[in-house]
């Protein structure tokens, strides 16, 4: 029997366009169809899970018998994992407002610690049923300005979470809900919410190839920041899809602009001498400036304890390429296996696919990498 969002696999399957518009619906008989069809379940085994006969889950997906009792609903949403909400119930929390936006900001706090500790699957596993419930509340017509606030807060957050674990076929998605986080953020008029959404949906947009669009929300983001700390991660972010893009003098100017803020803002996991390192690292590799990459390789710095898991990954793969421009394939190698094994660790299939597209001149690399992905992906699919 299949498991509902076993470890998070189809979970993501519900943030996606098609899944939230049978939400949006609040559709018993679609949502039981496509969750049988994201589990690959009989009728049979979907009536054994909730405790319904197949004659009678038969019935409820075609629409000859309805389910409208409030215990019922509850039930076959905790069953499937789905939020209460997504059938329009409420729980006390939601009845106090302050309680539920006290509730939405730990939420948050908590899956971004979880995404920076290199768990982004348990990040988005806390961060759609938040989502979820502030969407329903928003369908309901309740739109004060706290609740869009966080509702776009959740929006980004989960696109970003999305981004680490969904494979590069798939990352469209991330961008897509980081982009309704900017819409939100525009309407409100709030700056510095706008600043960090476009920050945000900038980055999904250069892991998903649109990088024209991505240079134009993280120029966008980074000309609406008021503070270094929030200049400084727009501008890191901006490198990086300048390099991605081989827009050379644009990757320059906000390398310059990044040191030039080194010194003057706190180290993130995102912003320190270690991640500047190896964005530096890979702009020059893409922006065709080989020899330069190689130089600056030698001179690489520790990670230090901000260092996320993610980066470690991301800058042993840089590093395993430039290593293999020099010729060096046994160093290369040794970078990519780590990178691969951090990579399952913390289930982050976009980067084991760059790692089988730079280890063409290692096979056994390569053979290893494939190996993971394809466990990763069965993961995914459930």
């Amino acid at each position: 029997m299949g498991r509902p969002n076993a470890h998070g696999g189809i979970r993501w399957h519900w943030t996606t366009p098609r899944a939230q518009d049978i939400l949006r619906r609040r559709s018993l008989p679609e949502i039981l169809v496509f969750h049988r069809q994201l589990n690959q379940l009989p009728q049979e085994e979907l009536g054994a899970l909730l405790g319904y006969s197949t004659s009678y889950i038969s019935r409820v997906e075609t629409g000859s018998r309805t389910i409208t009792d409030v215990g019922a609903l509850r039930h076959i949403a905790e069953r499937l994992g789905l939020p209460p909400h997504v059938f329009g119930i409420t729980d006390d929390a939601d009845g106090d407002h302050r309680a539920m936006i006290q509730f939405g900001e730990s939420v948050l706090r908590l899956a971004d610690i979880a995404r920076q500790a290199g768990h982004a699957a348990a990040a988005v596993d806390e961060l759609w049923p938040l989502v979820a419930r502030l969407e329903a509340r928003a369908t309901d017509g309740r739109t004060d300005a706290d609740l869009l606030r966080l509702l776009a807060r959740a929006r980004v957050g989960l696109g970003v979470a999305l981004g680490h674990v969904l494979p590069e076929e798939h990352l469209a998605t991330a961008a897509r809900w980081t982009g309704k986080g900017v819409a939100i953020a525009r309407r409100l008029d709030d700056r510095p919410l706008y600043a960090h959404a476009l920050r945000h949906h900038g980055n999904e947009l250069r892991k998903a190839g649109l990088h024209h669009a991505a240079l134009d929300r993280l120029g966008r983001a980074r000309g609406l920041s008021r503070t270094e700390d929030d200049r400084a991660a727009a501008v890191i972010l901006l490198a990086r899809a300048a390099g991605t893009a081989s827009a050379s003098k644009a990757f320059d100017d906000a390398m310059a602009e990044s040191r030039s803020l080194l010194d003057s803002v706190g180290v993130t996991p995102l912003f320190s001498e270690f991640t500047l390192h190896e964005v530096h690292l890979r702009g020059l590799a893409t922006t065709g400036r080989t020899q330069q990459a190689v130089d600056l390789l030698e001179h690489s710095p520790a990670p230090g304890l901000q260092a996320s898991p993610q980066w470690r990954i991301i800058s042993a793969i840089t590093a395993g390429e430039v290593l293999l421009r020099r010729g060096d394939r046994d160093a290369a190698g040794e970078q990519m296996r780590s990178a691969l094994q951090g990579a399952e660790l913390h289930r982050l299939p976009h980067q084991v696919q760059r790692v089988i597209r730079a280890s063409g001149f290692l096979p056994d690399v390569r053979e290893r990498a494939q190996n993971t992905l394809a466990r990763l992906q069965a993961d995914i699919a459930a």
